[in-house]
């Protein structure tokens, strides 16, 4: 099953803009990171470098 950027929690409006400048599904790292900013913390993340850390 793959997670789209939706369903870690992003509108639609930032969903499509993802989406126009390629980025169709999350990396692993953005899977992780991307619900604890929404939830307003900090996040300290590692990750090998092309895995999507400043998408």
């Amino acid at each position: 099953m793959t997670l789209s950027f939706q369903s870690l929690g992003l509108s639609e409006a930032r969903v499509e803009q993802l989406e126009k400048i390629g980025f169709t599904a999350p990396t692993p790292i953005q899977i992780k990171a991307i619900p604890e900013l929404l939830a307003g913390r900090d996040v300290v993340a590692q990750s090998q470098t092309g895995t999507g850390k400043t998408a």
